[in-house]
């Protein structure tokens, strides 16, 4: 047997269920928030993630799925969604116009990493990204949004964490004392941090090893090498938060895995999962337009997985999912048993029936299984008199109407 391929998932019933609640929550908050929907292609150039995301960082160097197309060029399967709508942005010239642009976003990214509890090599995101504007206010806001949907998708116990990564030219000053910090200790980290202090120093403070974060306990923190204009927007960040009425922890250590943060980065964090803990993630990415387009252009989003939202949700908000009107009908009764589903669908009633003629005892066990409130059973006698007997499973009851009262009934009972 040909079964789902290892870090996927087929999805249905009960996970169906909870990703369209997750999708619907964030349709509502985001909206309410004058952001609009866009969809962008699974596949893009690989380019477009080796200078979007950075070529040295795990997702681009470990983790992408990539491949040769037919006319010989390198595609990836999107492992995240912030590349594709700049790109996006950028193909469009709407920065050339009025160039401040909301959007959201949510679909299927990929990446080759050892499956976890709540991680896929298919995930799920919902993200959001605004371009044109560089404002403390509109930074705050974002995370307000973040935490409202995750609220409104049912998630407690949240933290959020923020920090500033400054400037280029605070990161510059930080990333020099940082570096000659991890010489001291070069030989007592691990393989991946001595990787990181030669192509991204930033990146090793980002390590899940416990020896490695020993050893950066007592290193150099950003936040001392903040430039006034950086740590002016900080402050800025920080008092629109409290006016928010956002509850906030300053997490020093905090850097996003992908090179083309700056200033604000922060994450929302969850108590109930673990070391893996983060929901949400996102930040400011002043220079990614100009590293894709040459264009000198503000961006700030946030990306969250839908999985691990759905490891957390409150599973009460999910309405009770609205039950069949089960049919059931015998062969001779056949064609008036569907011109009676088509009126029925017709107005409004979600109706179901077996195809496979079974015995009058096998589709009313059907009906049972479903867990319809109403069954409604159309014989000989209903036929020729142009009536069906709706019983009421929870009742018993069961009573011989015209096919408008039998309408009437359901429709009143929904």
């Amino acid at each position: 047997m040909i079964k789902v391929l290892k870090g996927m998932k087929d999805r249905y019933f009960e996970d169906i269920r909870k990703y369209d609640y997750i999708i619907d929550s964030a349709k509502n908050v985001f909206s309410k928030y004058g952001f609009e929907k866009i969809i962008t292609p699974i596949v893009e150039e690989t380019e477009l993630f080796e200078r979007g995301v950075g070529e040295e960082t795990d997702v681009v160097s470990k983790e992408m799925y990539t491949f040769l197309d037919k006319a010989g060029r390198s595609i990836t399967m999107r492992p995240e969604g912030t590349a594709g709508v700049v790109r996006a942005y950028l193909q469009a010239g709407l920065y050339k116009s009025d160039p401040l642009v909301k959007w959201f976003y949510y679909g299927p990214m990929y990446r080759y990493e050892a499956p976890q509890k709540g991680r896929y090599r298919e995930f799920h995101q919902v993200g959001v990204e605004a371009f044109g504007v560089r404002d403390p206010f509109a930074d705050a806001e974002i995370i307000k949004m973040g935490c409202e949907f995750l609220e409104t998708a049912g998630i407690k116990n949240l933290t959020v964490e923020i920090n500033s990564l400054g400037n280029s030219s605070s990161r510059q000053r930080y990333t020099a004392e940082l570096k000659k910090f991890i010489e001291e200790r070069l030989d007592k980290l691990c393989d991946n941090c001595k990787t990181r202090y030669k192509k991204n120093p930033l990146r090793v403070l980002d390590c899940k090893s416990e020896a490695c974060q020993e050893q950066y306990k007592n290193a150099p923190v950003l936040k001392d090498y903040l430039d006034e204009e950086s740590s002016t927007y900080y402050e800025e960040l920080k008092k629109y938060l409290e006016l928010l009425e956002v509850n906030y922890v300053e997490n020093y250590r905090l850097v996003r895995g992908l090179d083309y943060y700056s200033d604000t980065v922060f994450e929302i964090k969850s108590e109930n999962l673990g070391a893996q803990s983060t929901v949400l993630a996102g930040g400011r990415y002043d220079k990614l337009l100009e590293i894709l387009g040459d264009i000198q252009m503000p961006g700030i989003g946030f990306a969250a997985g839908t999985e691990r939202i759905a490891l957390l949700m409150d599973e009460s908000l999910l309405k009770e999912e609205e039950k069949p009107v089960y049919v059931v009908y015998f062969p001779e009764t056949k064609e008036y048993a569907l011109n009676i589903i088509k009126i029925l669908r017709e107005n409004g009633i979600k109706v179901d029936f077996d195809y496979g003629m079974k015995s009058f005892k096998s589709q009313m066990k059907k009906a049972g299984k479903l867990n319809s409130k109403y069954v409604i059973i159309l014989g000989e006698d209903e036929k020729n008199e142009n009536k069906a007997v709706l019983k009421n499973f929870d009742t018993g009851e069961q009573e011989k109407l015209e096919i408008e009262k039998v309408i009437e009934r359901v429709n009143g009972d929904v």
